[in-house]
């Protein structure tokens, strides 16, 4: 046996490979990134034969995994709840087909949130694909999760999802294991049209064997212990109890723990859907009154059908946003059982003090920024520069902070930047107005979401700059490989794609290459694309804006570092911090100049080529 301090990820990874997973694949997003890696890591150490793969977007991972799950083979795929939206076509259907081996996907939440664009709840998705869902409360309970999971997939030949919170996958625990063997299951996949290949005759056949397996796993669901029970004494009616799932479930039980609340009963619900009708109704039965705390949304508390009895999110005992922390939880407890006529849980401020010694501190705000020598920091200088007056649709991924330089207008989703500048052509050349638009969006993203949308805009004669911010990379959820540069996730090696071929093959005549850190070449090269865009014998111009990322290839990204200094011309203008905003360069109000933070300059020298003043100079 082994044992380790494993991140909740490494935990699910665990459970992956516990479970006998063949068929690995995935896309990056906080909070699920680590999973994958950490199916790699284990499985080369026991020497597993797993095939794991960072797919391009979460729909081509899903579509992936289902095929070797209709093969026989147990498949896995995970993303976080957004990836989720992207892969929404394929997980819907699947539930209807069914599969053959077990099929399981999980899919991390986000509450706060944290890095993320929603704050959307995973498990009513998994309601709306009729997809049953687990939902653990910690890394130990994610890792049993995914095992009985594939064991409910296969039993009932339906996928099914595992929603770990980021509390679950970014908590760390100590997690003793044993030998991991590998899973020699062959492929089998047997012709079946009327199934696989379904009409829509046949899907309502399927939709109503659906149906039915759901009666059957809530009947399971009733009896699932420990992910799914309540602490009732037998005959024993309560004024008060409490139902929960996920992180909250482990929140409320150590708060009665330490508050020695034993006469507060608790219904654990971790696989809340299909909802455990009998297990629920004898817990409502026995309580005058209950609270529901669960995160993200109202699943649960929609599910229990005596209103009269149930306090929670929609009777505004619950805060309908935001992640439920421990001592929002414990206010959202003292208040319900005020409100019941019951003694609080403890005369705590929960928090309340502190939180307004804090704010009454006047701390400086540090928001986030790019990293000292980004290459998006000189590519936004320079589109604004040329272009100052455009619109700056923008996309998801490390140069979302391009709004800090006042070169991000929009951003959506995964793909919206071309999208949405295509968008704003349309609406402002109905008007018959030539707006300057230029659109940012990374490489990574461009595979992602991309394609699609900019062989549209070509088709239907769009007009507006693309500006493709190529670092090599994908940085934002960890520095995955990128399919550029032909690096797999396992180390093996893949085949390169090149980004201009794909970008000429979506119809496009303009194309440039730049490296940013040239700011003067950049510029220029933004100004020759808005001829173009303007020329009536033009179109769509997109630059590739090329540069290694400094964090993932420091030595790449700046092969002569250069040292620099800051001159008496400087006279404090503010222009390199509110136009440039590298964290390098330091504001130093009693000399009335900016500084150079040696600590965090990265010397790639590009700062010397913005200072108006001309006041920062090599050393």
């Amino acid at each position: 046996m082994k044992e380790e301090f494993l991140l909740g990820n490494g935990a699910i990874a665990l459970g992956i490979l516990e479970a006998g997973c063949q068929i690995m694949t995935s896309y990056p997003g906080t909070p699920s990134s680590e999973i994958l890696p950490e199916v790699v890591r284990f499985s080369k150490a026991a020497n597993l034969n797993t095939s794991i793969e960072w797919s391009v977007n979460e729909k081509v991972a899903f579509d992936n995994a289902f095929a070797a799950a209709i093969s026989g083979k147990r498949a896995a795929c995970c993303m976080k709840m957004v990836g989720l939206n992207v892969a929404a076509d394929s997980f819907m259907s699947a539930a209807y087909i069914g599969n053959i081996g077990g099929l399981v996907i999980i899919s991390c939440d986000d509450p706060g949130p944290h890095s993320s664009q929603t704050e959307q709840d995973s498990r009513l998705m998994a309601r709306l694909g009729k997809v049953p869902v687990l939902d653990p409360g910690s890394p130990e309970e994610a890792r049993e999760m995914i095992k009985v999971a594939f064991d409910l997939s296969e039993e009932f030949q339906v996928p099914v999802m595992v929603r770990p919170a980021i509390r679950v996958c970014h908590a760390r625990q100590n997690i003793t294991y044993g030998a991991l063997e590998s899973n020699l299951t062959k492929a089998d996949f047997k012709r079946e049209p009327s199934r696989w290949a379904s009409t829509p005759k046949f899907r309502l056949i399927q939709h109503k064997a659906l149906n039915e397996k759901h009666e059957r796993i809530s009947e399971r669901f009733n009896t699932l212990t420990p992910f799914n029970m309540h602490t009732l004494e037998k005959g024993t009616s309560y004024p008060f109890g409490v139902v929960t799932g996920g992180v909250p479930s482990c929140v409320v039980q150590d708060m009665f723990e330490e508050y020695d609340r034993k006469d507060i009963p608790v219904l654990k619900l971790g696989a809340p859907y299909p909802f455990p009708e009998r297990l629920a109704d004898e817990f409502m039965d026995a309580c005058d009154k209950v609270l529901v705390i669960e995160e993200t949304d109202t699943l649960i508390e929609y599910m229990l059908r005596d209103k009269h009895k149930t306090l929670g999110r929609l009777t505004h005992h619950v805060p309908m946003e935001g992640e439920l922390v421990p001592e929002k939880i414990e206010g959202v407890l003292n208040k319900a059982l005020s409100d019941c006529g019951l003694p609080p849980l403890s005369d705590h401020d929960c928090g309340t003090e502190a939180f307004t010694l804090v704010g009454g501190l006047d701390l400086p705000i540090r928001k986030p920024t790019l990293c000292p020598g980004c290459p998006h920091r000189a590519s936004f200088y320079s589109i604004r520069k040329a272009l100052p007056k455009a619109i700056y649709p923008s996309d998801i991924g490390c140069y979302t902070l391009g709004s800090n330089l006042g070169v991000v207008d929009t951003v959506l989703d995964m793909g919206a930047g071309i999208t949405m500048a295509s968008g704003f052509w349309n609406a402002y050349i109905q008007d018959d107005v030539k707006k300057p638009i230029v659109a940012t969006i990374g490489d990574s993203t461009f595979f992602h979401s991309g394609t699609t949308g900019l062989i549209n805009a070509v088709y239907n004669d769009s007009r507006f700059i693309l500006v493709i911010l190529d670092n090599h990379v994908t940085a934002m959820t960890g520095m995955q490989p990128s399919i550029t540069q032909g690096d797999r996730v396992d180390g093996r090696k893949g085949n390169a794609i090149s980004l201009e071929t794909i970008v000429k093959g979506c119809g496009i005549n303009y194309l440039k290459v730049v490296d940013p850190y040239d700011t003067k070449t950049m510029i220029q090269t933004v100004k020759d694309a808005a001829d173009h865009v303007n020329d009536p014998d033009g179109g769509i111009a997109v630059i590739i804006s090329r540069h290694p990322c400094v964090i993932a290839f420091k030595d790449q990204a700046i092969p002569e570092q250069i040292k620099v200094r800051v001159s008496d011309e400087c006279n404090d203008c503010g222009f390199c911090h509110t136009r440039f905003e590298c964290p390098a360069l330091i504001q130093d109000k009693e000399n009335g100049k900016t500084e150079i933070n040696e600590l965090l300059c990265a010397e790639c020298g590009v700062c010397i080529q913005i200072c108006p003043q001309h006041a920062i100079e090599k050393a």
